[in-house]
């Protein structure tokens, strides 16, 4: 049996895209590890699966490349409504697109993708982390060293460090300690950012289920949310990333952050099942 997908990109971090609705194999939390192996697989940080929606244009689907489910992916949701575009299935320039952290709806504007990725979430128990309240640099224990965490929800657990220089910061090391600890009930997406400018952040993460990737939607916005509330940053900054630059906003009437940035489709195939 051969399962037809879509590989697509966002600042590097890569999908592999399956529309479900042609047939399902089922069993994803094996299948993702298969697909997402870059030697014997296809090779990607997650898998999307494209799904019906009774309460939206389309239901999007998330797994890791470890075999976990996500509620939802930033550079993965511009993909997402980008092949809905390409492929015919939405007639506007707007995409409703159901996840598990909720409705999303997607703007489509020539070559880029903007998300209205909704509000932040900054109550510490509903991000969720293991403290009440604000956890605005917040400090943990990792390895008896204490770190400073700032810590965002975006459908997704976060945790933001600011450090000094982001490009030489050992987040390989780092990333996957705090990622695992304990503060985090349902671990944690981390950050490591640097503050250029009232308006650039430069970040790089260690993604919860997927490791170092070259990019992450939400973990931009988890950034930008977290510089603008710790006094470091205006509300509308570009974050620079490994893979490339996100714009985001934090739109102060509305209170949703707003993600702005390129979708791109590498190529089709076919996996043997």
């Amino acid at each position: 049996m051969k399962l037809k997908f879509t590989k697509m990109h966002g600042l590097g971090n890569d999908f592999v895209l399956v529309d479900c609705r042609e047939g399902d194999p089922g069993n994803w939390p094996e299948l993702s590890l298969k697909i997402a192996d870059r030697h014997f697989g296809v090779g990607c940080d997650q898998i999307l699966l494209l799904r019906d929606s009774d309460r939206a244009d389309f239901k999007m689907d998330i797994w890791n490349s470890d075999g976990t489910r996500v509620e939802m992916c930033g550079n993965g949701i511009r993909c997402f409504a980008a092949y809905l575009k390409d492929k015919g299935l939405i007639n506007e320039f707007e995409a409703r697109i159901e996840t598990m952290a909720g409705l999303q709806v997607c703007r489509l504007m020539d070559n880029l993708v903007e998300v209205d990725m909704g509000e932040p979430e900054l109550e510490g128990r509903r991000i969720p982390v293991d403290a009440d309240g604000f956890v605005r640099e917040f400090p943990i224990s990792v390895d008896g060293v204490e770190v400073l965490v700032t810590c965002v929800s975006m459908g997704n657990p976060h945790a933001v460090v600011f450090v000094d220089d982001a490009g030489s910061f050992p987040v390989s090391e780092l990333g996957p300690k705090i990622e695992k600890h304990p503060f985090f009930p349902k671990k944690a997406n981390v950050e490591f950012a640097e503050v250029k400018s009232r308006n650039e952040v430069r970040m790089r993460v260690w993604e919860r289920g997927s490791g170092m990737t070259m990019a992450c939607g939400t973990g931009a916005c988890a950034s930008a949310v977290a510089a603008f509330w710790t006094g470091r940053t205006d509300r509308e900054v570009k974050v620079a990333l490994d893979g490339g630059d996100l714009n985001i906003v934090w739109e102060a009437e509305s209170n949703h952050v707003f993600m702005t940035g390129p979708a791109v489709t590498v190529f089709e195939g076919e996996f043997f099942l």
